[in-house]
């Protein structure tokens, strides 16, 4: 079975990563002291993919927790399911990061990333065959986009040929913590297009807007936001952790998903009022999309309905990518319901996201604002031109092939035209 490594980073990442944990459980029939209490053989054919086995028979997450302040992996040990982690997983510093990520990626991340690189090298040590990593994280704090990227250039140096997965949470100004998002997302964003190979985008706007309009909601909370995330989260992990035949390993999904390598950044669900990420699909076509059906239902029929929406919504979709939607179906659906979808949609319109961050960093940047805190930990302010410049050559990027896909639509009707 080949195994993922979870890693989870600062107060954002553990808090999706410890909900993610129980959906985890509660769907592989595992109690909060790592014992199978569940009544599938289905659950445990491949639960090695998230879990070691320990001696007496119980389940560990295969799972590394880490963060620059004590707090939120305090509250994990002593919740629910405390019991669960291995305690040497936890790595955790004392004095934060302070939004600041700087602070993560220079100064003190770098301080604690050794010990951080020690677990992880014990569990992949442990491993029989690992795909891959993936890793829970905010990008407009400190520890997560900064301590979390830093893992991240550090894993792809020692393991350049496994998959690296990130669930990156996207600032908004609707769910906004503090002034300095801008900047923590826009150098997060520099390191994720070179380092990652898949990004799974989740965007508090976005996420706020599905409490809101469609669950109304009337005052979503983190944890609300937190649900969806892990929902989601259990609904793209459905095919790495059940027997199914599409994308049953990370590299597949990439291989489906990723025409160009860095156009790596994927939104969920097909409805602009469902998106994980503050686009609308509309705005843009897709480059590739994967639809993952769970529950007892016929392959022939998910065929002909996928088929179905391509052609309605042809013009959404690229010409030159033929069968460019994948769809799957794994028999065992989410706990209390009988069916359910999930879909990842690699789609031009994500640009406007991008687009968002880079306008309010600009503003601030070309004041200057706030730069000091950043210089003060040792970096320059060529990092941040960088950075900016990176970004907006990954929005004309994605421009570029929304765009090729127009003209050739134009250059076809009038062929048709002139025979």
């Amino acid at each position: 079975m080949r195994e993922i490594l979870h890693v989870q980073a600062g107060q954002c990442g553990n808090q999706i990563g410890g909900k993610f944990w129980e959906v985890m459980c509660d769907e592989h029939g595992i109690d909060a002291t790592g014992s199978y209490v569940g009544n599938s053989h289905l659950q445990l054919e491949r639960v090695n993919v998230y879990y070691n086995e320990a001696s007496g028979g119980r389940y560990v997450p295969r799972a590394v927790l880490m963060d620059l302040e004590p707090g939120t992996m305090d509250s994990l040990r002593t919740g629910p399911y405390g019991k669960l982690f291995r305690p040497d997983n936890f790595v955790f510093g004392q004095n934060g990061a302070g939004n600041n990520w700087a602070k993560g990626h220079y100064t003190e991340g770098a301080e604690l990333i050794d010990s951080v690189l020690d677990v992880v090298r014990r569990e992949a040590e442990n491993c029989d065959c690992l795909q891959g990593f993936q890793i829970c994280h905010s990008l407009g704090g400190g520890t997560g986009s900064g301590m979390g990227t830093l893992l991240i250039s550090k894993i792809r140096e020692e393991y350049p040929d496994r998959m690296m997965l990130t669930f990156s949470v996207f600032p908004s100004p609707k769910v906004s913590d503090t002034v300095v998002e801008p900047y923590n997302a826009t150098l997060s964003v520099h390191q994720l297009v070179e380092n990652a190979d898949e990004c799974m985008v989740l965007d508090n706007e976005a996420l706020y807007d599905i409490c809101f309009r469609t669950l109304k909601l009337t005052n979503p909370s983190f944890g609300d936001l937190n649900h969806l995330i892990s929902t989601t989260m259990s609904g793209v992990t459905c095919c790495l952790r059940f027997p199914g035949q599409l994308n049953s390993d990370l590299r597949k999904l990439a291989v489906n998903l990723i025409p160009f390598p860095r156009l790596h950044f994927f939104m969920q669900m097909w409805d602009a009022k469902n998106m994980m990420c503050a686009a609308d699909p509309r705005h843009g076509r897709y480059l590739t999309a994967s639809a993952m059906f769970r529950g007892k239902m016929s392959t022939k029929e998910v065929d002909e309905q996928m088929i179905n929406v391509q052609n309605k919504n042809s013009s959404y979709f690229v010409e030159w990518i033929p069968n460019n939607v994948k769809s799957s179906v794994c028999d065992i659906p989410p706990t209390g319901l009988s069916m359910s979808s999930t879909f990842m949609g690699n789609s031009t319109s994500i640009q406007e996201m991008f687009r968002r961050v880079s306008e309010q960093f600009t503003v601030m940047f070309r004041r200057k604002a706030f730069l000091h805190w950043y210089t003060g930990e040792g970096m320059d302010e060529m990092e941040f031109t960088e950075a900016e410049s990176n970004m907006n050559d990954l929005v004309s990027e994605y421009q570029q092939y929304q765009d090729a896909a127009a003209a050739e639509e134009e250059d076809y009707d009038e062929e048709v035209v002139e025979n």
